[in-house]
C-alpha cells in the first residue's frame, strides 16, 4: 500500500485529536540522512541518502481484566527525493493485537521473529553494511500472525506464521527462543536462536549473543540458509564491537557468507557516532564489500540521525 503525504497528514491530525477515553496514542519517528561517496561496483558517486527515516503511531487501551489491546502503525519517509512519486512513503510494521498475561498476539505486517532474534547486534542495520547485504532472513512480511510468550527466568518463546494468502501461495512459519534484554540494560547477556521455515522462498537459522566485557558491547550472529527450490546453502557469521568514552562510540563489525560452489563474500564496516543530545547524532562510517565473482562495493559516509 502507498500513501501520499496528503493522507499521511490527515492520519497525523487524526491521531492528535483522538480522547484520552480512546486508549494512549504516541507518535514517534527518525529521521536518519548522510552524505555518502558509494561505489556499487561500476564506479563512484556521491549521494544523499535516507535511510529508513519513518514515522510511526502506536498506543493502546486497557480493556480490564489483565486485557489490552495494542497497535502500530508506521510508515517509511522518503527525506532524499529520490524515490518515484507517489512512492515516497512505504509501509512498515503494522498491526493490532491483544496483550495480557498470556503474553501477546499480534495480527498484520510484522518482522519476522527470526529478523528481530539479531536484537542490537548489528551495529549499521538501515546503512549499507546492513546485514541483509549478505544473508537472508531480515523479512518484514504482510499477512502474518505473531505470538509472544511471557518472560520466564528471562526466557521468551516467539511464533510468526505467514500466512499464504493465495491458492499457489506458501505458508511460512519463523520460531524463535529469546534470553534477557535486548537492549542489555535488564540483563548482562542477550541471546537468541531462531529458525525460519519456507519464508521467502528459504529456510534459515541462526543463533544471536551479545553482552558487555571490559567497557566494550560485543556481538556475535552465527548464520545459516538453504534455497528451498533447488537446496543450495550459504553459511557464515557476524561479529561486533562497540566502545562508549563522553559523547563518541566507535564501533565495527565484520560478516562473511560461503556458498556451496566455493563463493565467498565478505563485509566490514567502521564507524563512529557522536552525541549532539539523547535524540540527536552525528556520525560516520565506511564500508566495504569483498565478492568473489563479482564487483567490490565501497561506501563512505557521514550522516545526522533524530530520533522523536
Amino acid at each position: 500500500m502507498k500513501l501520499s503525504y496528503s493522507i499521511l497528514a490527515a492520519a497525523l491530525l487524526s491521531t492528535l485529536s483522538v480522547s484520552a477515553s480512546a486508549g494512549d496514542v504516541d507518535i514517534y519517528g527518525k529521521a536518519n540522512v548522510t552524505v555518502q561517496s558509494s561505489d556499487d561496483g561500476t564506479g563512484s558517486y556521491s549521494e544523499i541518502k535516507s535511510n529508513a527515516s519513518r514515522i510511526g503511531f502506536k498506543g493502546g487501551q486497557d480493556l480490564g481484566n489483565g486485557l489490552e489491546v495494542i497497535f502500530k502503525a508506521e510508515f517509511q519517509v522518503d527525506l532524499d527525493g529520490d524515490s518515484d512519486k507517489g512512492n515516497s512513503i512505504t509501509d512498515r510494521n503494522q498491526y493490532i493485537g491483544l496483550k495480557g498475561n498470556f503474553g501477546e498476539v499480534l495480527l498484520g505486517i510484522n518482522d519476522t521473529v527470526l529478523k528481530q532474534s539479531q536484537g542490537k547486534v548489528d551495529l549499521f542495520s538501515d546503512l549499507n553494511g546492513d546485514i541483509k547485504q549478505l544473508w537472508k532472513g531480515e523479512n518484514r512480511m504482510s499477512d502474518t500472525v505473531t505470538y509472544k510468550s511471557p518472560k520466564v527466568n528471562g526466557f521468551q518463546l516467539g511464533v510468526t506464521y505467514i500466512a499464504e494468502d493465495a491458492l499457489d501461495g506458501q505458508d511460512g512459519t519463523s520460531m524463535a527462543l529469546f534470553y534477557g534484554d535486548k537492549a542489555l540494560k535488564k540483563s548482562k547477556i542477550y541471546a537468541a536462536i531462531a529458525v525460519d521455515s519456507e519464508v521467502k522462498g528459504y529456510d534459515a537459522a541462526r543463533l544471536t549473543v551479545q553482552g558487555k566485557l571490559a567497557g566494550f558491547t560485543l556481538g556475535a550472529i552465527v548464520h545459516r540458509q538453504e534455497k528451498v527450490s533447488d537446496g543450495s546453502d550459504v553459511e557464515g557469521f557476524l561479529f561486533s564491537a562497540k566502545y562508549g568514552f563522553d559523547k563518541i562510540t566507535v564501533k565495527g563489525q565484520v560478516q562473511t557468507a560461503n556458498y556451496d560452489g566455493g563463493d565467498h563474500r565478505s563485509g566490514m564496516t567502521v564507524g563512529a557516532d557522536y552525541a549532539l543530545a539523547k535524540s540527536t547524532k552525528l556520525f560516520a562510517f565506511y564500508t566495504s564489500f569483498d565478492i568473489d565473482n563479482e564487483a567490490d562495493q565501497d561506501y563512505l559516509a557521514a550522516g545526522i540521525e533524530y530520533k522523536f
